[in-house]
């Protein structure tokens, strides 16, 4: 524990013949001082009470000042306690703010680090790539109070001519910004420097990614070799399809056991929403048809051993999206639709076919998971009856 002592240096005398008025602070055999600012004659000192004398003319103000420093470094040194350093002591007591920024990196890869250890690898991965496109812009590591207004807006312009569009680099900041707001939880930045306030990070509208149900029904058409990649390819857009636009990490997550009373039950793991979607007949043939029997999981994508979420588990999926998404481009062309048909189009075409056969568009949104309309009024509303969510999905997937 540090101890401060209030005492007169009388071991340099300045060339008025008076001394300074220290505080002398003993911190494990080690004796350290900080200036008061206040000097006097020797003979205005008195040594036994360690405070000047009523002769001083000033002495009653100069004393207050005193006893108020000598409290505010006992109060920093209470505070410090096991983290004391003189240096901190001697910022504290010029009202010096203390250094608490961190490397953005390191910051940044902490938060990774807690991710992965939660199997939350696909925002681990989010945070890597944001974090790695920052740090390449920069040409080297940066701390949090680096990143303010002309920073970011360098990063943009540099986003825009390297090409990447709109979303992408909204992405981006969004990212970066969740990662500045942890570091000011962590107190590892203040919030008054905050440098999100006037940067502008808007998304644009995506193109079309629904295709028509008459569309739908050429694919189905298409002649393809039984248990052929592209085949599959297609089996697993229509069963995204007829599930109501499940999103195909979580179709191949699917187990047996998520089938429940000839429902599908199952959380979704963008947004830990549950979903229970009705088994029809045509999702439960294409099911059977792809099923091994001896893997847990309905689909073959991922086998019994991978470890869910992981990273491993995390690329399997991206290379089958990324080879489904192929075939799927593929088969664009051969039924002459002007949209590129993707993974993600199976859940837009549910609800494009469901509002051209009349359903309201609270009704499409109550069967994708989303709110719809005012957020205040809506938690006063009921949910839908399960019935008339599945009577319009039996309805959006018949052909």
């Amino acid at each position: 524990m540090a101890t401060v002592k209030t005492t007169l240096d009388t071991r340099r005398p300045k060339v008025n013949g008076a001394y300074n008025i220290i505080f002398k602070i003993r911190h494990h055999s080690k004796v350290y001082t900080i200036n008061s600012g206040i000097a006097i004659l020797d003979r205005y000192w008195d040594y036994e009470h360690s405070k000047i004398t009523k002769q001083h003319p000033n002495s009653k103000l100069l004393n207050l000042k005193l006893l108020k420093d000598y409290f505010k470094i006992e109060k920093a040194m209470l505070t410090l306690d096991d983290d004391f350093t003189i240096e901190k002591l001697r910022n504290n007591f010029k009202g010096i703010a203390p250094n608490t920024s961190k490397s953005f990196k390191k910051h940044a890869q902490k938060l990774i680090d807690e991710l992965m250890a939660t199997n939350k690898t696909g925002n681990a991965i989010v945070y890597r790539t944001a974090t790695n496109r920052l740090l390449e812009f920069c040409g080297k590591d940066i701390m949090l109070n680096e990143i303010d207004y002309k920073l970011l807006d360098k990063f943009i312009h540099h986003l825009q001519l390297k090409g990447l569009k709109q979303n992408s680099i909204s992405n981006y900041l969004r990212t970066i910004r969740a990662i500045y707001n942890k570091a000011i939880k962590y107190k590892l930045v203040d919030r008054s420097s905050y440098p999100f306030y006037d940067i502008s990070i808007k998304s644009q509208k995506t193109a079309n990614k629904a295709i028509t149900k008459e569309n739908l029904e050429r694919l189905i058409s298409l002649p393809l070799e039984e248990d052929s990649a592209s085949w599959k390819a297609l089996n697993y857009f229509m069963l995204s399809f007829y599930l109501r636009g499940i999103s195909f990490t979580d179709m191949a997550y699917l187990k047996r056991s998520n089938i429940i009373n000839g429902r599908v039950e199952y959380i979704r793991r963008k947004t830990h929403k549950h979903y229970s979607v009705k088994l029809f007949g045509n999702a439960k043939s294409i099911i059977n048809n792809l099923h091994e029997m001896d893997q847990d999981y309905l689909l073959p994508v991922l086998n019994n051993s991978i470890v869910e979420d992981s990273l491993d588990a995390k690329r399997i999926i991206k290379q089958w999206i990324k080879t489904t998404n192929k075939y799927l481009k593929r088969f664009s062309g051969e039924i002459k639709t002007s949209v590129i048909i993707t993974t993600y189009s199976s859940r837009y075409s549910f609800a494009n076919v469901a509002k051209q056969l009349g359903y309201s568009n609270e009704l499409i949104a109550e069967a994708l998971g989303h709110s719809y309309g005012n957020k205040t009024t809506a938690i006063y509303l009921d949910s839908f009856d399960t019935n008339k969510i599945d009577d319009m999905h039996f309805k959006v997937i018949s052909f």
